[in-house]
């Protein structure tokens, strides 16, 4: 095989064994784990049977090359076994979701280990991988080749993204929840006071919420706090901000570099959509359907101060906006932080 020339070309220059040398191909070609290795100039001198099963690439269209990047994903760029050949391990970090630690000692003895979701082009499918890449020196300590396996770790990655998901979601309108609001809302703060620019909150209450469920029913609420939700989301569209259930009937949106009259043109726009819902509210002193009520709030983050500032600010903004009738958007009074 082509394979087997390759290796054993590169062994006799070592001056190995060549009958070590077949064996030893002819085990790592049948391996049933992923497996390819890569000679100290990068070009492929094997790529076993699971390897090719696992990226859909024939060995005869790699082996000699420099290509085996096209097992993987849809343009040109290093695999592991790559950077551990060019001592370019530094750069692990940002090709790689997920990697170990390793100081030099540990890859030259090691090698390295490292997870990414790969495109897999030739298979036309999305994998998440384990990968593994160790070198061979030989008996003068210089590398001869870097072995990489492989490990489809898709199943896995997929059902841990789905539980992380599940502890940071709301269970009822698959909005955020309060523990995610919470370490959210304290990553925020920390930027915005490193970046000095402000950060803004909406407090929202569904208004006399209560009467809705006694009236409509537990059942008729979830389905009411569930569309109250799709209504605010539709609204705040920006990836950084975030839409979370703090609690009950309330609701806690987190808007990052956000002064505060867009803050509260945007709780506006929510206050408009939550009635546009048009939902039956016999209850509500307010209207005949369903509204909301929100406290607004803006600061600029600082060292000294603290996220329940902005909660706080939000919250006595919210209580405000009730007082004054519901049904409106209020903003708070003292908008910078100290």
């Amino acid at each position: 095989m082509g394979a087997s020339v390759t290796a054993r070309q590169l062994v006799n220059d070592n001056n190995q064994d060549l009958g070590k040398l077949d064996f030893s191909v002819r085990l790592m070609e049948h391996l049933v784990v992923p497996t390819f290795v890569l000679d100290a100039e990068c070009r492929v001198i094997i790529w076993n049977k699971a390897c090719e099963r696992l990226t859909g690439v024939p060995a005869g269209e790699v082996i000699g090359t420099r290509d085996h990047w096209r097992g993987f994903y849809d343009a040109p760029r290093p695999c592991l076994a790559d950077l551990i050949c060019q001592g370019r391990t530094a750069e692990i970090d940002k090709l790689y979701a997920a990697h170990d630690e390793a100081g030099s000692a540990e890859v030259k003895a090691h090698g390295r280990k490292v997870e990414n979701w790969c495109v897999m082009p030739r298979v036309g499918t999305r994998l998440y991988l384990a990968i593994d890449a160790g070198p061979i020196y030989d008996e003068a300590g210089r590398l001869i080749a870097v072995v990489e396996t492989l490990r489809d770790m898709t199943a896995q990655k997929e059902a841990q993204d789905e539980l992380q998901r599940l502890a940071t979601r709301d269970g009822l309108t698959s909005v955020a929840n309060r523990r995610s609001f919470d370490d959210t809302l304290n990553t925020e703060w920390r930027r915005a006071s490193r970046e000095s620019r402000a950060l803004s909150l909406l407090m929202v209450d569904v208004d006399y919420f209560k009467r809705y469920n006694d009236t409509y029913g537990h059942q008729g609420g979830d389905d009411c706090l569930r569309r109250v939700a799709e209504a605010m989301t539709g609204v705040v569209k920006r990836a950084s901000d975030s839409v979370a259930r703090y609690g009950g009937e309330e609701f806690a949106i987190l808007m990052p570099a956000t002064e505060p009259d867009g803050a509260l043109i945007v709780a506006e726009r929510i206050r408009e959509a939550v009635e546009a819902l048009a939902l039956p509210h016999a209850g509500s002193e307010v209207a005949d359907h369903v509204t909301v009520s929100i406290g607004v709030a803006s600061m600029q983050s600082t060292n000294s101060g603290v996220p329940a500032q902005l909660i706080a600010a939000a919250d006595a903004a919210l209580y405000r906006a009730k007082h004054a009738g519901r049904n409106r958007a209020v903003i708070a009074e003292e908008t910078t932080g100290t």
